[in-house]
């Protein structure tokens, strides 16, 4: 009777302080600001979300979901049709702050005629702050029915870091906030592109004040490492600001002593300065006077002799500016050296090497630690054949950055106020030395230049293409599919949203950031809103549900009744004074595991199995698919992948053992490299967890191969939707995030991996085979995800004779063969990454060995 009696209280929900009920007789409204602003306290949104919509559950309410940030450029903000709440939450668990601001003035357009039954219960879940027409879309929310706004604390709000200030040895970071009462302390850490910490400074703002600063004490060696300045322990794309090459660019200006560099350019100084420099320097060239006039952070002169009175001036005080200049010494510098030098010169030069000399070319030395070339390995093949020699004096040593294997200086300097004075005691080009050739050139310009202060400037005449963009947690990741590259020109006046997500854009080093504190002046805390609004808070305490702890009662007593039978037909032996004894003994450990045992254990893979799963999984190298719950489904995605790992074995050293399901909410998907999963409709869409671990399945170095295998089905689709299998992966991927997607290029890796192929058939053939867009720095740039529909699978499945179990359309055993060879490419493809597209190199370096 008692079972009975839980299981019956169980099924009826029963909950402790379940909540008011909604109000009205209609729909629950569900107004979603998913904006940057709300990423702070975004777990407590979920919350609230999530009681609403259960309450509407038990109610028996549909529910409507509007979210208030533009999701793209193109595409206006629209409220969902009325939904039932279970396919509500699926909409909300995909509902993620965005790295803009919200757009309260559009989604007031998509409400304006929306048309509800009844009256509704309208919950607008705020981030607190003012975006513009707040007060007119609550009124237009009122029309539905009773406005609940739920918003957090004044010290909840988000925050803003805005452009710093930079000078030469300090950098000063704004933040502003939206409700100027109260003090308040933050924290801002100063981050580089490896992770280190480089600085951290507390904000504190004062009571009345809406705007604080942190200034870090910084020299621009050290300025120029910093990659991002953010809030400590706020997670926003407002508390971050990225720093990019306009605040640490470092443009070269070269000027040269030689008037005949267009004539012989082989010969030129500047040919071999201008090749060195260009991967990592915006490079100018002409005289002195016009390189002081722009904006440089080094200065090359290549062997000039003696400067004039005015230009010696001039660049002296340019380096105590803050400038480097470099110098080259040459014949000239040789016989007419000025007094801009590091160190004094002896007149003439010194030959190593020659008809009329006893000595040979010198190498170099190893760099001393306190060297900036310190770590370069020194090229054994490096010859000096000439050089200028440096006076002895007593700080010689202090000043000298590299020597000759003999000692003799071959590069000094000397700090000159805030910059550097350096001098290369041989020449720019091959006259006097082979170091312009090398390797070791190239690198220690860069580690010259490197010491300079960063330039703030402006690039007119490029298109920066997105790297990486902020989602909304502040996090770098993967750029959207609704980004595009910017124009140089109109770089300065881009703001973030949709089509320009903050984040870093250009190709390679040559990074610029879009930051969403660009165009933003200030915040504006929630003001006034018309009356009859009601205020609730995202603190508010949710009911406590007994329904799993009932039922998990009910199966312990059906289990201890069990046992207690079992005890007293003799069936179990006990040694007790009496059966009663025992069966209550039994019965109070039933009762005590009740108590101590949460109810999610019961659902929990056995640890057993969790290791016999990673030991098969590990032991040997398997080709996996995902378990769509469709036994015919999964049972040629089975003998599919068999197929292929017998082709494997067969020709390429790669020896899969047989093929293993996986079921991606509770399998660890970390063991395998790649994983074929074929599209079904019945299929379940992954819940939250499950969107986390994919993602970080995907981001970790793992590929996907999404077959939704309906080439080979006749389908009347006027909309171009797709079929219902592609509807439906569209559902498995709102969730992830997956990158901007193309059809396979003539090029691609995938094409050349093992087979040289044009087409990737399966069992059907001519369907568009989808890869990431190139330019992703992760995973050796192999994609993420691959998506097709030619069910690759049957046309590789066998049986355990090898025989092939399903026909292949239309090309019959030609095509079986092409399907073999696309799934050994994308094997291939998959576990050794794009080491191919080093061939497309092969035809230039065949043409310059046989020159």
């Amino acid at each position: 009777m008692l079972i009975a009696a839980l299981i019956i209280i169980g099924l009826a929900h029963p909950l402790f302080d379940p909540g008011a009920r909604l109000l009205g007789s209609g729909p629950l409204v569900l107004v979603v600001d998913d904006g940057w602003s709300s990423a702070p306290r975004w777990r407590d949104r979920e919350g609230v979300i999530a009681a609403l919509i259960d309450q509407a559950e038990r109610e028996n309410r549909g529910v409507v979901v509007l979210t208030t940030a533009p999701a793209r450029a193109d595409g206006p903000i629209r409220a969902s049709e009325l939904l039932r709440p279970a396919a509500a939450r699926r909409v909300i668990r995909a509902v993620k702050p965005k790295p803009w601001a919200v757009d309260h003035e559009a989604a007031l357009a998509a409400i304006k005629n929306l048309a509800l039954k009844g009256s509704a219960h309208v919950a607008w879940l705020s981030d607190g702050l003012d975006h513009g027409y707040a007060e007119a879309f609550a009124e237009r929310l009122q029309e539905f029915g009773a406005l609940h706004v739920y918003t957090g604390g004044p010290h909840s709000l988000a925050h803003l870091v805005q452009a710093p200030d930079a000078d030469r040895n300090s950098l000063t970071v704004p933040v502003i906030r939206a409700a100027p009462l109260g003090e308040a302390s933050l924290s801002l850490r100063l981050i580089a592109d490896d992770g280190r910490l480089l600085g951290r400074r507390p904000v504190d703002f004062a009571h009345g004040n809406t705007r604080a600063e942190a200034r870090f004490a910084l020299p621009g060696e050290m300025r120029n490492l910093v990659s991002r300045v953010e809030i400590e322990g706020e997670q926003s794309a407002g508390a971050v600001f990225l720093m990019d090459e306009r605040w640490r660019r470092r443009p070269v200006g070269i000027a040269s002593g030689e008037a005949s560099e267009a004539a012989q350019p082989l010969l030129s100084d500047v040919y071999y300065l201008t090749r060195a420099l260009q991967p990592f320097s915006d490079v100018n060239n002409g005289t002195i006077a016009e390189l002081l006039k722009r904006q440089l952070a080094v200065i090359l002169l290549a062997d000039i002799g003696k400067l004039s009175g005015s230009e010696s001036t001039r660049l002296g005080a340019w380096i105590s500016e803050g400038g480097v200049v470099v110098r080259f010494a040459g014949p000239r510098l040789a016989k007419n050296a000025d007094k801009l030098i590091p160190v004094r010169l002896r007149g003439g030069g010194r030959a190593l090497g020659g008809a009329m000399s006893w000595t040979k070319p010198v190498g170099l030395l190893p760099f001393d630690d306190k060297s900036p070339f310190a770590g370069l390995k020194v090229a054994e093949e490096v010859r000096i054949r000439r050089q200028v020699l440096a006076e002895p004096t007593l700080d010689l040593n202090q000043k000298t950055w590299a020597r000759l294997a003999d000692g003799t200086p071959l590069v000094t300097a000397a700090k000159q106020g805030r910059g550097w004075l350096v001098l290369v005691h041989t020449t720019a080009n091959i006259e006097w030395s082979n170091l312009p050739i090398s390797g070791l050139f190239v690198e220690m310009l860069r580690r010259i230049v490197g010491l300079s202060q960063g330039i703030v400037g402006d690039d007119q005449h490029t298109v920066f293409p997105p790297i990486e963009s902020l989602d909304g947690f502040g996090t770098l990741g993967a750029p959207p599919s609704t980004a595009v590259a910017i124009p140089g020109r109109g770089f300065t006046k881009v703001r973030a949203g949709p089509k320009h997500p903050p984040g870093f854009y250009g190709r390679g080093g040559a990074r610029r950031a879009v930051n969403l504190s660009g165009g933003m002046d200030g915040l504006a805390i929630l003001g006034d809103l018309p009356a009859g609004v009601e205020f609730a808070s995202y603190d508010q305490k949710r009911g406590v549900d007994f329904k799993p702890w009932l039922l998990l009662a009910a199966l312990a007593l059906i289990i201890a009744d069990l046992i207690i039978s079992f005890v007293l037909r003799g069936l179990v032996p006990v040694r007790t004074p009496g059966r009663p004894a025992a069966a209550a003994l039994v019965l109070a450990a039933a009762l005590t595991v009740l108590a101590v045992a949460p109810p999610a254990r019961a659902q929990q893979t056995p640890v057993a199995d969790e290791i016999e799963f990673a030991l098969k999984a590990t032991l040997q190298t398997r080709l996996a698919y995902v378990r769509t719950g469709d036994a015919r489904i999964d049972g040629i995605s089975r003998a599919g992948l068999l197929g292929l790992s017998l082709m494997l074995s067969q020709r390429t050293a790669v020896e899969p053992a047989d093929p293993i399901a996986v079921d991606v909410e509770r399998d660890e998907l970390a063991f395998f490299p790649l994983l074929y999963w074929p599209v079904s409709p019945s299929q379940r869409p992954p819940s939250y967890k499950t969107v986390e671990k994919l993602n970080h399945y995907l981001r970790s170095g793992g590929t996907i191969l999404f077959d939704t295998r309906e080439q080979g089905t006749v389908s009347f689709d006027l909309l171009g939707t797709g079929g219902p299998a592609t509807r439906h992966l569209r559902l498995l991927l709102s969730g992830l995030d997956i990158p901007t997607l193309i059809p396979v290029p003539n090029d691609h890796v995938l094409t050349k991996s093992f087979y040289l192929l044009n087409d990737f058939p399966g069992r059907w053939s001519g369907g568009v085979v989808w890869v990431e867009r190139r330019g992703g720095r992760h995973n050796d740039g192999v994609s993420s995800v691959i998506i097709g529909a030619n069910d690759w699978a049957a046309a590789w499945a066998t049986d355990f004779a090898g025989m092939p179990i399903l026909p292949v359309v239309p090309g019959g055993n030609r095509q079986r063969e092409l399907a073999y060879r696309f799934g050994i490419n994308w094997v291939m493809y998959a576990l050794t990454g794009n080491y191919k597209t080093d061939q497309v190199h092969a035809p230039a370096i065949i043409e310059r060995l046989g020159q």
